[in-house]
């Protein structure tokens, strides 16, 4: 039997980011495969020792198991896991119980847990689930959030282009864990921003899922330090990495919807930098 393993990206600095080209850019903070059907695709980062990845059940289950790079006999020995399925109605079954995803949910699985797999509910072929993982020092319950049931902001402004709902589902107020904070912003039809002005938080590393973006529509990314940016060309149901000294911002061509999630030293959601739009170079 072939030996399963999760491709690594190694830890950046922002020195390497001037003489990055963008082949180096996107191999480094890009992952443009994370859904593929019948599988299970992960990517581990060395920043926060985050694993990332997607799985699409296609008509099958996957069970999603242990890792040589984790040095784990099962995936949650050492870890917790945020899931929020993107895709049609999906099952995940956690040792024996099972928890329905509609489009938007977020289901957290703690510590401890051994038996995790993922399948399309009766009647549905598309599932996707997104999957955010971080080390995890002791175990919080499993808990299921329906969309709209989370902590509900409404930020931004239809006059910058920024309009959008926030949903919190993952966090200090909300539901426990040890690192993670996880959760979904729709940005409203005419709102392109995802979030402006940008900032950064040193303190954790945080990674966006970009989706419901039209086939034929791109966000453009910007990353870097406030006064060395770059940007990343992305497409729909493709992921970023962004280390705690980049800052992040996005602006699409079409509104979009994006999975937030954070892990790292605090939970304080609100913990950030602001990187004011006249200080960006």
């Amino acid at each position: 039997m072939t030996e399963n393993h999760i491709p690594q990206r190694y830890a950046t600095n922002p020195a390497q980011i001037p003489g990055m080209t963008t082949a180096q850019l996107r191999d480094t903070f890009l992952i443009d495969d994370v859904f593929a059907p019948g599988e299970i695709r992960l990517t581990y980062t060395h920043h926060d020792r985050i694993v990332l990845g997607g799985a699409v059940p296609a008509g099958e289950t996957l069970a999603l198991g242990g890792y040589p790079e984790i040095r784990s006999d099962y995936f949650l020995e050492h870890r917790e896991l945020g899931v929020i399925n993107v895709g049609d109605t999906g099952i995940v079954t956690a040792d024996g119980e099972t928890y329905e995803l509609v489009k938007g949910a977020c289901l957290y699985l703690g510590r401890g847990i051994h038996d995790v797999s993922f399948a399309d509910a009766d009647g549905s072929a598309g599932a996707q689930f997104y999957l955010f993982s971080a080390p995890a020092h002791t175990t919080y319950p499993t808990a299921l959030v329906k969309p709209g049931e989370g902590t509900v902001r409404e930020l931004g402004d239809q006059l910058t282009s920024n309009r959008r709902t926030l949903n919190q589902y993952i966090h200090e107020n909300g539901v426990r864990s040890c690192q993670i904070v996880m959760g979904v912003t729709q940005l409203h039809p005419g709102s392109m921003w995802n979030t402006m002005p940008a900032h950064t938080h040193d303190r954790r590393t945080e990674c966006y899922l970009y989706f419901d973006l039209p086939e034929d529509a791109r966000v453009i990314h910007l990353l870097g330090e406030r006064e060395e940016t770059r940007h990343l060309v992305v497409a729909d149901r493709q992921a970023i990495i962004s280390p705690s000294w980049s800052l992040h911002s996005g602006v699409g061509t079409a509104a979009y919807s994006f999975v937030w999630a954070m892990a790292g030293e605090n939970q304080a959601f609100d913990d950030m930098d602001a990187a004011p739009v006249t200080d960006l170079k």
